[in-house]
């Protein structure tokens, strides 16, 4: 019931700094102290639609280095938004400490509360807590090491020219799905490497020319090291640290052409790319818990009579159309909204714990009838990826709803065949079958590099292990390897080779 004595925040559509302070202040006594969330200081920014189309081109980070690929990006969003073929995200938010939220100018005061809750106290709360976020990036030092990067390469532009840098990372950015480290972190650098590194940031602090720091110690890795004679080639497998499954950090170490200052551009895009990849991981997860979040807290406002009726429900309709699932046969259909599943599984969650059914209690006995259900969440939105979460916490009751079911398309059966449906065996397949989807280590292609004698031919060798005969595609594969070949300097192959079937 709405608290008759209590006056709204706001009452109309034009939002103030002042109103979006009161209803910053109201957001977080229910995200902290109802929901429990922990999250970084926030830091919120209001920006215009120019300003959001550029944190678009810029991958959502507030620094980044030039390239035409950001300018093209550019040019297609303002496109697309001017001729109305494409609205724009009411929010974008980093994961750094503090955290930063860019909300729309053009947002009315209603959405400016709807995103705040969202973005600044649902994402924020994912990105401190989750595990992958906490083990693979630095939320305290990325705003740093976007300014050095930025400017690093702009010195290189202005030593080396614009055309030697572009070629550079254009190749970069052709490899940088395959410069994560996917499963653990990268070897400890050497003491040389180390005092090099050191160099180069004190020199870029102290505001001389880093280009002129990285010198010898950095040049030692590209050279490889004797190896005995007895096992040469073990030897120098295990000290090249092979197979390799990041490319961009093997060739930044063991290229025999690259200069210094091309291998630190080298480890910048590799650097980002591993920044981001938690957050191709989470992508289900991260926009169910702050689509959760600001759904519970949109709805506390209101009945505290905090918000008006109006606000709630101009609110309500931009929830809907944010967790709308399209049907196949909708124009709009383009899979599963990832929207949509994580938040239905959010509320999921809730429901098995405080009114649980017989097969909830069958399915889920560790949390059914828990009366802790921000604690379940909490738990889980700290200790799960989307692969893992699926294939953990989605009820058959949710498979149900989502009328999923799994087609399986053999090359040996002239047509799609209904392999699971609704039954006990097939709820078990069908979220095992979900769950594989959203696991990047079986939908990214897995290349590796297996050998490459830098004291005999010089030859790249890298290995692409095809899982269901699905192989790369020519036109790309082509392209990459011209960038690999440009940047190793000597010739690449590929061979593909079809990975162990279980069993």
């Amino acid at each position: 019931m709405q608290h008759a004595q209590t006056a709204p925040l706001f009452d109309g559509p034009e939002w103030t700094f002042e109103l979006l302070e009161k209803a910053r202040d109201a957001i977080e006594k229910i995200a902290l102290n109802d929901l429990g969330l922990d999250v970084y200081p926030n830091q919120i920014e209001i920006i215009s639609a120019e300003q959001m189309l550029d944190a678009y081109s810029c991958v959502g980070l507030p620094l980044m280095y030039h390239h035409w690929s950001f300018g093209k990006h550019f040019a297609r969003d303002e496109a697309l938004y001017r001729t109305g073929r494409q609205g724009l995200a009411y929010e974008i938010v980093i994961n750094s400490n503090p955290c930063i939220s860019y909300n729309m100018e053009e947002n009315t005061m209603s959405m400016q509360t709807l995103v705040m809750a969202h973005a600044a106290f649902g994402h924020n709360h994912f990105f401190k807590n989750n595990y992958l976020f906490q083990q693979w990036t630095d939320a305290e030092g990325i705003h740093d090491y976007l300014a050095f990067a930025k400017n690093y390469i702009a010195a290189c532009e202005e030593r080396y020219g614009l055309d030697e840098v572009e070629w550079v990372l254009d190749a970069a950015h052709a490899l940088q799905s395959q410069g994560v480290f996917r499963y653990g972190r990268p070897p400890k650098p050497s003491a040389e490497e180390r005092k090099a590194m050191i160099a180069m940031r004190e020199a870029y602090e102290s505001g001389q020319s880093a280009l002129d720091i990285w010198t010898d110690a950095v040049m030692d890795l590209k050279r490889d090291p004797d190896d005995p004679r007895d096992g040469a080639e073990a030897a120098r497998r295990r000290t090249m640290n092979l197979p390799q499954e990041n490319l961009l950090y093997f060739l930044e170490k063991h290229s025999p052409v690259l200069e210094p200052w091309q291998r630190e551009i080298l480890r910048i895009v590799r650097m980002l790319a591993q920044y981001l990849y938690p957050q191709k991981q989470t992508k289900v997860m991260n926009e169910g818990c702050a689509t959760f979040v600001h759904y519970y807290i949109i709805n506390e406002l209101y009945d505290q009579g905090l918000i008006t009726q109006g606000s709630l429900m101009e609110m309500l309709h931009s929830h809907t159309n944010v967790v709308m699932q399209p049907e196949f046969d909708d124009p709009r259909f383009g899979g599963i909204n990832p929207y949509a599943l994580g938040f239905a599984m959010m509320e999921d969650i809730r429901r098995i714990c405080e009114t649980p059914t017989d097969e909830d209690k069958e399915w889920f006995p560790e949390f059914a009838g828990n009366p802790d259900w921000r604690g379940v969440m909490r738990d889980a939105w700290a200790n799960y990826r989307d692969e893992s979460f699926i294939q953990q916490f989605l009820s058959p009751h949710l498979i149900r709803k989502f009328k999923l079911f799994t087609l399986t398309d053999d090359e040996d059966h002239p047509k799609l065949v209904i392999s699971q449906i609704h039954n006990r065996a097939g709820y078990k397949a069908i979220r095992r079958d979900l769950a594989r989807q959203y696991d990047l280590a079986y939908i990214e292609p897995d290349i590796q590099v297996t050998d490459a004698d830098l004291k005999g031919d010089r030859v790249l060798k890298l290995t692409h292990t095809v899982r269901e005969g699905v192989h790369l595609s020519e036109d790309d594969r082509i392209e990459v390897m011209n960038h690999l070949r440009r940047l190793w300097g000597y010739d690449v192959t590929l061979a593909a080779v079809e990975a162990e079937i279980p069993g």
